[in-house]
């Protein structure tokens, strides 16, 4: 049989991912890549690219290794457990150089359009329409994968913001900024309180006369660094805590997360306090803003009401005179012009079924990879959604009819609205465990864990007790590794060893105290698999 050809549309880190998925199926892919190198939103560049995602050049991951892993390729030991975006680079090229990946790129190639073939009903093919240095080339696919990501095209408000257009001062969104230098000695402001606000607001005000930090609801902000030196992801995501988290009331948990952060700064007194509660609205992850505040150099405001030729008048009633520039940290819109009417997208929201599945054709051959936003991390979400999509491309998996999947699509909206504030930041909303999971069990691979505690009962306390790692989708079914025990075996390994640069006495009295620790987990999760598995 000829195989199935599929387009991939996008060189980033859910591109790559569709590719090496299609290979593991036995598909034929092809990327369009509009620039000339793979890489993304994660690809720093001094000069912005029209059409590509645009980070800053000290952008540092919010997400640590373990939980933003490749599920068949750990993140090398020494490489930090929060990297710099050079290096999250530098991993996705050794991930692409380990599983031969680029032969499959087109680069320099834009996607023009994606259209139905006429018979579209039966064969499910697509018209998919490309530009490479001025030829405009057609080719028929069995499949398309959209890997195009949701932080391309700026969303900048300026209607919200009377007076902006005879302001004499610099101002731009979050997309163009660079770096610091140009601030030196200015006074600027930093609208937006997402991860990028406060990032620039922390850097700049290390250059700058004084820089404010304007919020609308505000915001809880989570540090790195977690208890005892851990990635606070890694103390955050685990299935014990996850399944805790499923029985305990919202309301209690909200109570207990907003304490919890509030111990470090006391978010009232800084200014930062947001109107939701912590689990309505992703937080600002942030080592540095706290003190940046108390040190003065960055001054919290609210919402900006005006400006002036030189000036902002907030919504209090106070103003800020003499402003150089003003950076809009505004988020993003996302849009697919080039499916034309096979995905519609309102107001930063499309319905898809499972994330992927657009429930309106008449053949599934067409997936959005990518498209979320999770507390947690986005890459093994794209990469376990590229492992179902292909299953499902090539005839192994079934989904179910388009009324079971738009009633599936509601269900999950309301839940999302129930928990989740409005706004212009969220994109789809999901939680990461539970996504995971989902998929991993239309798979197959989902990890049993009752067979487990008593076939591996070592593997199996780690998998409920420690960090929540995508390897654990590799133990069994479609795709399996034989390296995944080990490498979730080894994972406390991998954390420590980056910052194991000095030789130091260890402690007994600690190692005795957590092997007691663990002893009693242990003891915990015989009973609660049990009585719940």
């Amino acid at each position: 049989m000829t195989k199935k050809r599929i387009a991939v549309i996008g060189g980033g880190v859910s591109g790559l991912v569709s590719i090496k998925c299609c290979l593991e199926e036995g598909l034929e892919p092809v990327c369009f890549e509009r620039t000339d190198d793979i890489g993304g939103l994660w690809r720093f560049q001094e000069n912005r690219e029209e059409g590509r995602a645009s980070i800053y050049k000290s952008v540092i991951v919010t997400t640590s290794k373990e939980i933003m892993c490749f599920s068949d390729y750990p993140i090398p030991a020494h490489f930090p457990n929060f990297m710099h975006n050079s290096q999250v680079l530098e991993y996705f090229r050794m991930y692409a150089k380990e599983f031969d990946l680029g032969k499959y790129i087109r680069f320099k190639t834009t996607v023009c359009s994606v259209k139905k073939q006429p018979d579209f009903p039966t064969s499910g093919q697509w018209e998919v329409v490309t530009e490479s240095e001025g030829k405009k080339e057609v080719t028929v696919f069995d499949g398309v994968m959209v890997c195009t990501g949701h932080h391309t095209n700026a969303h900048l408000p300026l209607e919200s913001f009377p007076g902006i257009e005879k302001f004499k001062g610099q101002y731009f969104h979050s997309r163009d900024y660079k770096n610091p230098e140009s601030f030196s000695g200015k006074r600027v402001i930093v609208i937006g309180i997402g991860n990028s606000g406060g990032d620039l607001a922390v850097e700049i005000s290390h250059t700058a006369k004084q820089v404010f930090l304007s919020i609308r609801r505000g915001s809880w902000i989570m540090n790195r660094v977690g208890d005892h030196g851990y990635p606070f992801d890694v103390l955050l995501f685990s299935r014990f805590k996850h399944f805790l988290r499923k029985i305990v009331s919202q309301s209690l948990l909200n109570t207990y997360l907003e304490r919890q952060m509030n111990q470090r700064f006391n978010h009232e007194m800084y200014g930062l306090k947001p109107k939701h509660r912590a689990l309505s609205q992703h937080p600002t992850v942030n080592d540095d803003l706290p003190n940046r505040i108390i040190s003065g150099m960055v001054k919290v405001k609210g919402n900006v009401k005006e400006f002036t030729e030189t000036a902002a008048i907030f919504e209090d009633g106070s103003r800020e005179d003499n402003i150089d520039a003003v950076i809009f940290a505004t988020g993003y819109t996302f849009a697919f012009p080039f499916l034309e009417d096979s995905v519609k997208v309102v107001k930063n929201k499309v319905s898809l079924y499972k994330t992927v599945f657009p429930p309106n054709l008449e053949k599934p051959t067409l997936a959005i990879i990518g498209l979320i936003q999770p507390l947690g991390a986005t890459m093994p979400i794209s990469e376990i959604q590229g492992r179902w999509v292909t299953q499902v491309f090539k005839g192994l998996k079934t989904l179910p009819s388009q009324s079971e999947m738009l009633r599936d699509i509601t269900e999950a909206q309301e839940k999302m609205d129930k928990r989740y504030v409005e706004s212009q930041r969220h994109t789809i909303q999901v939680d990461f465990i539970d996504i995971m999971d989902e998929l991993a069990d239309l798979m197959g691979v989902r990890p049993n864990l009752l067979s487990l505690a008593f076939t591996d009962p070592k593997l199996a306390l780690q998998l409920l007790l420690g960090p929540y790692t995508p390897i654990q989708y590799r133990l069994q079914g479609p795709g399996k590794w034989d390296g995944a025990r080990k490498a979730i075996l080894t994972i406390h390994e991998r954390i420590r060893k980056p910052m194991m640069t000095r030789q130091v006495e260890s402690s007994g009295s600690m190692t005795s105290a957590l092997t007691m620790a663990w002893f009693m987990l242990a003891v915990v999760f015989f009973a609660i698999i049990i009585t719940y598995f």
